[in-house]
């Protein structure tokens, strides 16, 4: 069944809090209609409660690769194809890298990295046969500016950053729109609950670690951005015809990602001789 008219059909990765929550209100609020990944039988009851029509939850761990996309087919048929589809299942690590286990690095690459692909791996089909859609990954900031102590958080959005603007180049010629969405700090529990720390014990780390670790503790649900407002604008970019590749969300995001931009380019030229040292003449 194919969607039709102004009502789309998104599918949101983790939709129980934060900003996949906000990001489904907003989208069934507009009228459109959401299926939303949820962990438990419990989390599928309070959002299907948001909408008896427009919300559908599906239990499913992005992490269980083999189970994302007959678990996604499924819930599909009654319900259409994905116009809008939105990866926003993941969770922050924190911890310098070589205190943290190597365990802790696939984890948080099997959720935010393979996760996402395998996702989008189950709708692109549908998409590429229609010619049309929309994929949002949602990455970060830190997977454009790095900050000590999040080393295996940065590597897996930097990825997703990676990933995002070669899928749109493949996916230009069909008329799939593909946007890695990079919010800065927002009022969510991301640095609460949701996040996995790593034991610290090398006092060696101490004065470039312990001010980030702190600093990010105290700023916890005081963040600058609002998730709501974050939902408008991944609603404004779905509604366009020429959707940017790449949107950083937040002021501070804004201002750390301009700074990190003017920075590479300073060094580049800086070391523009070596790099153009090495061809055959």
């Amino acid at each position: 069944m194919m969607n039709t008219g102004s009502s789309k059909i998104f599918l949101i990765t983790g939709v129980s809090s934060g900003l996949g929550k906000a990001f489904a209100q907003a989208a069934i609020s507009a009228g459109h209609r959401v299926v939303g990944t949820v962990r438990d039988e419990q989390a599928r009851a309070a959002f299907e409660a948001m909408d008896a029509l427009r919300a559908k939850a599906v239990i499913l761990d992005v992490s269980h690769f083999d189970a994302v996309e007959p678990t996604l087919r499924e819930a599909l048929q009654a319900i259409g194809e994905v116009d809008v589809l939105v990866n926003n299942a993941g969770y922050g690590h924190e911890g310098t890298l070589e205190e943290s286990p190597l365990a802790e690095m696939q984890r948080q690459f099997d959720v935010n990295v393979f996760g996402a692909v395998a996702v989008i791996k189950a709708v692109l089909p549908g998409m590429r046969k229609r010619r049309s859609g929309h994929i949002i990954n949602v990455t970060s900031m830190a997977g454009m500016v790095t900050f000590p102590g999040i080393a295996y958080y940065s590597g897996s959005k930097f990825a997703l950053e990676g990933i995002s603007e070669a899928l749109a180049k493949e996916l230009k010629g069909f008329g799939i729109k593909v946007t890695a969405f990079a919010p800065g700090s927002f009022r969510t529990d991301w640095a609460g609950r949701s996040m996995v720390r790593s034991s610290h014990s090398i006092a060696d780390y101490d004065a470039v670690f312990n001010p980030v670790r702190r600093a990010r503790q105290s700023k916890s649900g005081k963040q600058a951005g609002d998730p709501a407002k974050a939902a408008q604008a991944l609603l404004h970019i779905v509604a366009q015809e020429n959707p940017p590749t790449h949107l950083v969300l937040g002021k501070d995001a804004l201002k750390l990602v301009r700074e990190k931009i003017s920075k590479l380019s300073e060094e580049i030229n800086a070391w523009e001789a070596v790099s153009l040292s090495t061809d055959f003449e």
